[in-house]
C-alpha cells in the first residue's frame, strides 16, 4: 500500500496546525495568568540570529499554505507578516487551516513529478513535487513549529508532547 502526495501533506498540515492553535491558546492563557506582557513571548527568540516566536509561526503556516498551493499547481495567496498578538497569530493559523482544507486529493495526487520553481530575488531553485514536499516543505514546517514550541517551553509555558503531537 502506498501513501499519496495528498495524504502526505494536507492532513498532516491540518492536524499540526490545529495542534498549533491549541499551543497558541495555552501560551496566551499562560501570559495572562502569569501577568506576562504577551509581547515578551511573541518577540522572544532562542538566539539572536534566529527568528522571533511570531516569525516562527508565520513561516510554519506559510510552509503549509505555500507548499500545498504549489503542489496543486496554483499560486499561493500573499499574506502580510504583521501579527503582533496571540489572537492575531491564532487567526492566521485558522485562516491557513481553512485554505489548506480547500484542496482536494485530485489536485495534489500525481504532483510527484510536477516541476516547482521557487524564486527568491534573482535566484531560483527547481524541485520535483515529491522532493519539494519531503525534503523542503515538511522539514521546514516541522522545524518552525518545533522552534515555536521550544520558545514557549523555554519561557515556562506548560506544554507537553500531547500538545505538540495531538491526541
Amino acid at each position: 500500500m502506498s501513501i499519496s502526495m495528498y495524504q502526505s501533506s494536507v492532513p498532516v498540515f491540518i492536524r499540526m496546525l490545529n495542534n498549533l492553535v491549541g499551543v497558541l491558546e495555552k501560551a496566551a492563557a499562560h501570559a495572562e495568568a502569569k501577568k506576562i506582557d504577551p509581547a515578551v513571548l511573541i518577540n522572544f527568540r532562542l538566539y539572536p540570529d534566529m527568528f522571533a516566536f511570531a516569525k516562527q509561526i508565520q513561516v510554519a503556516v506559510d510552509a503549509a499554505k505555500n507548499g500545498t498551493a504549489r503542489l496543486a499547481g496554483v499560486e499561493p495567496p500573499e499574506v502580510e507578516n504583521n501579527e503582533k498578538t496571540f489572537p492575531e497569530l491564532i487567526e492566521r493559523v485558522k485562516k491557513t487551516i481553512a485554505y489548506v482544507e480547500t484542496f482536494k486529493p485530485e489536485q495534489i495526487d500525481g504532483s510527484e513529478e510536477r516541476e516547482i520553481v521557487l524564486k527568491r530575488g534573482e535566484t531560483s531553485n527547481t524541485y520535483l513535487g515529491q522532493a519539494f514536499l519531503l525534503n523542503r516543505v515538511i522539514p521546514n514546517f516541522y522545524f518552525h513549529i518545533t522552534t515555536a514550541y521550544d520558545i514557549l517551553r523555554h519561557n515556562g509555558v506548560e506544554l507537553g508532547k500531547k500538545d505538540y503531537i495531538g491526541r
